[in-house]
């Protein structure tokens, strides 16, 4: 798999008839180890070993309804009250980061209402804040930490 900008994570791989599995720590299970499953579990390590977020306060692939079609967030982050507040949407290192990607966790945050939204492809990652209605979202320039 190609190196990202993310530090190496420590990542539990095995073969399964000859497709490779990852560990996924927060939903506790092996899943398929696909280019954007790459890039997802180096950004959940990330955001735990460097942003200091609980893995407890992470949901992966979190099930969404909008306009009656399930949808899936890659990765939503919690405050300790359970409220959602980050948005991650992950890419696999080929698909560049475009509006089309920050249209589509835009959409979740309709459904989430969180704070910050967070795109990636392992290679780029930006991140916004939502500021108001007016002013919509403002670019940071780090990823937030856990609270």
């Amino acid at each position: 798999m190609q190196k990202l900008h993310f530090p190496q994570p420590d990542l539990r791989i095995q073969l399964v008839n000859e497709s490779p599995q990852v560990w996924d720590v927060v939903r506790k299970k092996w899943v398929t180890l696909t280019p954007e499953e790459w890039v997802r579990q180096h950004l959940i390590h990330f955001l735990n070993n460097q942003r200091q977020w609980p893995f407890s306060l992470m949901a992966v692939e979190k099930s969404i309804t909008f306009n009656g079609m399930q949808r899936r967030a890659d990765v939503v982050l919690y405050n300790r009250t359970m409220k959602p507040i980050l948005i991650a949407e992950c890419k696999a290192p080929e698909v560049p980061i475009v509006q089309a990607t920050l249209d589509q966790a835009a959409v979740y945050n309709r459904v989430l209402g969180v704070d910050f939204l967070l795109l990636t492809n392992g290679l780029h990652t930006s991140c916004c804040q939502f500021t108001d209605a007016a002013a919509g979202y403002e670019w940071l320039s780090d990823v937030p930490f856990g609270e």
